[in-house]
């Protein structure tokens, strides 16, 4: 099966295909020409991600799926949220959206925080939405070389270990996108749409 993943960010695009094996070919929006901005208007992770895979499916005509991401800090009223990507400007600077963070939680003990993932599914028309979560906390400076985003802040629960100080096999395991693809790959597999 075919499948186009509505992304430019090649770090997802890697995580992803690991994640699927070659029980689906993934085909990125480069593969399809698409090299226009995908609009991300939406005030919900679930909306940006039925706008991207609609977009596509709508314009280009293939099955696809897109996901958005956001970390939720409790003490931040669930900040970044939506705007995890431009937290600190629309220059999507990871650093600088670290730094953000980190200078939030300064004089805050409470550091719970959570990564949300939501993929939208669109087989012919159809959409069904995956939710993936994994719990954790902000540590008070960064840790770790791998990942992206807000990896080398974010330790999850259970582990000692940030992100990004985690081998992308790992993170795969336990990661918040890895749990939305695992229910996006049993959904698939089950035959389900196909």
């Amino acid at each position: 099966m075919e499948l186009v993943f509505a992304t430019n960010n090649r770090h997802k695009l890697e995580e992803l295909q690991e994640l699927l094996g070659s029980e689906i070919k993934l085909l990125s929006l480069g593969d399809i020409g698409c090299y226009e901005d995908i609009p991300e208007t939406q005030p919900t992770l679930e909306g940006n991600a039925r706008q991207k895979s609609f977009f596509v499916y709508e314009k280009y005509g293939y099955n696809c799926f897109a996901d958005d991401t956001g970390l939720e800090i409790e003490a931040l009223d669930g900040e970044p949220g939506v705007y995890s990507a431009r937290y600190a400007g629309d220059a999507r600077d990871s650093d600088a959206n670290m730094k953000k963070v980190l200078e939030k939680l300064v004089k805050i003990n409470s550091r719970e925080a959570r990564f949300r993932t939501v993929i939208s599914l669109i087989l012919n028309g159809e959409e069904t939405q995956f939710e993936g979560i994994v719990e954790g906390a902000i540590l008070t400076e960064k840790k770790g070389n791998s990942g992206f985003g807000y990896d080398p802040v974010f330790q999850p629960k259970g582990y000692t270990q940030s992100f990004a100080e985690m081998s992308l096999e790992q993170k795969n395991k336990i990661s918040h996108r890895g749990r939305a693809v695992e229910k996006l790959v049993n959904f698939l597999k089950s035959g389900v749409k196909n």
